[in-house]
């Protein structure tokens, strides 16, 4: 009886942290609506678990003095962004590789802002023009393959869309 009750003692400091980490975690489904900070726009947003890094639909981009110009995508309101590049990223695909610029971006993800790196590229040939990555995914958020659209942005002080 009693090694049954230090047993049990013994388990729940163990993983009374990994239920707690998971409790802070919110579910994500492989589709959800992310809000571009500050401007407002709303796009979708591909969940990714097989992606390392995040990358957005940059459009026209040009790169001068180390600020990245592009648009957005006209279907999300072709807005024309400058940010400060960040650094570079070396992506491999199992055709090429290919180093893109990277900046970082302020988004409204379910009831998280969070300031993440996304890297820059025309993402016209694929449905959706944000990739979430695993450098999104790792600390904030759980992934329900089953479901799309279960976590609306829903942070406070953004305008609604």
């Amino acid at each position: 009886m009693g090694s049954i009750f230090i047993l049990t003692i013994t388990m729940f400091f163990f993983l009374a942290p990994v239920m707690a980490n998971a409790e802070e975690k919110k579910a994500i489904g492989l589709v959800e609506d992310v809000i571009l900070l500050p401007w407002g726009v709303k796009i979708p947003a591909r969940i990714d678990t097989g992606a390392a890094t995040s990358s957005i639909d940059a459009r026209e981009l040009k790169i001068h003095d180390n600020i990245a110009e592009f648009k957005l995508p006209k279907k999300y309101g072709g807005l024309q962004l400058a940010l400060p590049v960040a650094g570079w990223k070396t992506i491999r695909s199992a055709e090429s590789r290919e180093r893109r610029p990277v900046v970082e971006m302020e988004l409204c993800v379910g009831p998280k802002r969070l300031l993440i790196n996304v890297n820059l590229n025309d993402r016209s040939m694929v449905k959706y023009p944000l990739i979430l990555g695993r450098n999104v995914l790792k600390d904030n958020f759980v992934v329900d393959c089953m479901h799309s659209h279960c976590l609306p942005p829903s942070c406070p002080e953004v305008p609604s869309q």
